[in-house]
């Protein structure tokens, strides 16, 4: 993977119209909310609900590239547009992507709120 983690300039943006402390607060937030969103998807995708498998991916979508997690943001894109066929394909490969796509994100973040 040859893009950044986070686009630096996306997230230099938000830091700077928000404010490098609020823009810490979101970082928190983000790290503090992600897992649930997360496991909002594998729960929606184990009950075959489809609203809320899209709801849950559109969210994780619109928070990472907030910060310029584009990678993350593409790949919840791609869940939510396609939905829980898509999910289910290769045995669940778009999940773990996303799920691995998340960790970077979260230790990206740390360093960057800690900067």
């Amino acid at each position: 993977m040859n893009e950044p983690t986070i686009d630096r300039a996306t997230f230099d943006a938000l830091a700077a119209t928000a404010g490098a402390d609020f823009a810490r607060e979101l970082i928190d937030t983000f790290l503090d909310e992600a897992p649930g969103m997360l496991a909002e998807l594998r729960d929606a995708l184990a009950d075959d609900d489809a609203t809320r498998f899209r709801r849950a991916a559109h969210s994780l979508k619109s928070n990472g590239n907030t910060f310029g997690a584009l990678t993350l943001g593409a790949l919840a894109k791609d869940l939510e547009l396609r939905g829980i066929p898509f999910a289910r394909d290769a045995g669940g490969a778009a999940m773990t992507r996303l799920a691995d796509e998340y960790a970077r994100v979260a230790s990206a973040l740390r360093e960057l709120r800690h900067a």
